[in-house]
């Protein structure tokens, strides 16, 4: 007989890594619609993203509390550093999502 799978814990502290990785794909998909003129390219896209996240997404919901907007452009930054930086497999949104409430709380 096969094993029941263990329940999932959702807690303000451990947001659902999967949803927030599809927020970020949503924003990157809406950044780069209104960016279509320059093909997405926009030197200060942690803002926008950032902008985006806190005031027309769930993400302040996922994460228990709204981050302060620059805390979480800073973070982005971060990530999309280390991101490059380490090259891994997965999606840039997968990775991002993984880590990104933890950088929130430093």
């Amino acid at each position: 007989m096969p094993e029941a799978p263990l329940p999932v814990c959702h807690s303000p502290r451990m947001p659902d890594a999967a949803r927030i990785s599809e927020l970020l794909h949503e924003a990157a998909e809406t950044h780069h619609v209104v960016y279509r003129i320059t093909d997405g390219d926009d030197p200060d896209w942690a803002s926008w993203y950032a902008d985006w996240l806190l005031n027309l997404s769930e993400l302040p919901e996922l994460l228990g509390s709204t981050p302060v907007r620059s805390h979480l452009v800073h973070a982005l930054v971060r990530l999309d550093h280390e991101y490059t930086a380490e090259s891994p497999d997965e999606r840039w949104e997968d990775w991002y999502a993984e880590r990104l409430s933890t950088y929130l709380a430093d």
